[in-house]
């Protein structure tokens, strides 16, 4: 029932609990993300604006100074405890804004090299003092407001650009972290419905081997009773073809979930039986669809027989359920580029909608009142899990045409 809940929801498009869980805790991420942003922003501000109560003290100081007509030891004093509040860049320059030689004495918490030449660090506290004005407007130290002594240029302390840089360090370590948990929790899912699928394929191969062998032996025993009544013997040989179409169909569950074996096939004669076994039953359908394969002669590729004679009757059973008419035609098209081989199945139906296109290979999902919509999505796993190749769309026109291909390694 919790199967048959879970492909309902994806054939609907309704979303499951899970998915839902999953939207309340992105969005608990996300809320969380800018709570983060926003109190590490107004940690920064309130530490950016004590920077500047701090410089436009020292600035003031350095005015009062200038003003006062004496000075005394509190003033060494309250200057020399400004001074070492001070933890960010700073430069003094003189009154016409050029930094003064010796150039050490009139910075602060700036490592200048003392080993170059004079306009060499003269150049690097200009460069310096342009970086530090984008942010931060210098400050005029002036006498008696009409004589600008100095300006004082200043930047950001250590601190704070390491504040600045959290949030993107806080937001790589969140979408990392969300990144793995991500990839663990998908190859988790992934491997549990892998096990699914293999669990189920080997227990339906398991419980239809007994029965099958049990009819072919009643078969077996019918003809030789029957021998020469044309009649009986007949219907007797259709049963044992259904029979062994059914046993090779067990063989094929049997095989999901071990490693497949790869051998040189050759495209072309594996598709041509699967024509024929389609031709024989079209009619049956009440269709008529006609069959075509074009191919430039031997293609070879790496494949597993019985699987892949699997994908194709999967895929020719899709177009044949997208001819709602009953009319068309189903090309097989083979052809070799290179160290890849493809084969372009396309029909006449009434192709896949846009809106559709994207969730075509997804478990459970179908446009047909009838079917599990697990056709696709099993022959993608073939190919791409077993076969180490692609299957995709390629191409489909809205009540013309569609196309898959298989792109193979030769």
């Amino acid at each position: 029932m919790k199967t048959a809940s879970i492909i309902k929801s994806a054939a609907t498009g309704s979303i499951p609990r899970s998915g839902k869980l999953k939207i309340f805790l992105l969005v608990l991420a996300f809320i969380i993300i800018a709570v983060t942003l926003w109190y590490t922003h107004d940690l920064v501000n309130s530490l950016s604006k004590k920077e500047k109560e701090v410089a436009d003290l020292y600035a003031k100081s350095l005015e009062y100074i200038a003003n006062e007509k004496t000075t005394d030891g509190d003033y060494d004093f309250l200057f020399t405890e400004i001074i070492n509040a001070i933890d960010f860049p700073v430069i003094m320059t003189n009154g016409h804004d050029e930094p003064e030689f010796p150039y050490v004495t009139h910075t602060k918490n700036i490592l200048i090299d003392t080993t170059q030449s004079k306009e060499e660090q003269y150049l690097f506290l200009k460069e310096l003092m342009r970086k530090m004005d984008r942010s931060r407007p210098p400050i005029k130290v002036a006498y008696q407001d009409t004589i600008i002594l100095n300006y004082l240029h200043y930047g950001e302390s250590e601190l704070l650009v390491q504040l600045r840089r959290l949030p993107y360090i806080e937001l790589a370590v969140a979408a990392l972290f969300i990144l793995i948990g991500y990839i663990s929790f998908s190859y988790v899912k992934r491997t549990e419905q892998s096990n699914i699928w293999v669990g189920m394929a080997r227990e339906t191969a398991h419980q239809l081997g007994t029965p099958i062998s049990s009819m072919l032996g009643w078969v077996e025993l019918l003809k030789d009773q029957s021998a020469g009544d044309a009649k009986a013997t007949e219907p007797l040989l259709d049963m044992e073809n259904d029979l062994h179409r059914l046993q090779k169909i067990a063989d094929r569950f049997s095989k999901i979930g071990s490693k497949p074996d790869l051998r040189e096939e050759n495209i072309t004669e594996i598709i041509t039986p699967v024509i024929k076994y389609f031709e024989r039953r079209i009619p049956q359908l009440g269709k008529k669809v006609h069959l075509v394969i074009e191919s430039p002669g031997s293609v070879y590729a790496r494949i597993n027989r019985e699987l892949f004679e699997w994908v194709i009757e999967n895929l020719t059973k899709n177009a044949l359920d997208a001819m709602e008419n009953g009319k068309g035609t189903i090309a097989y098209s083979i052809s070799s580029h290179g160290k890849y081989s493809y084969i372009d199945i396309s029909d006449t139906g009434k192709g896949v909608d846009i809106k559709h296109r994207k969730d075509v290979f997804r478990p459970g999902f179908s446009t047909k009142k009838r079917g599990w919509g697990l056709g696709l999505s099993l022959s993608k796993r073939i190919i791409e899990s077993h076969h180490g190749g692609r299957l995709f769309l390629k191409e489909s026109k809205s009540g013309f045409k569609t196309t898959f291909r298989i792109k193979l390694n030769t």
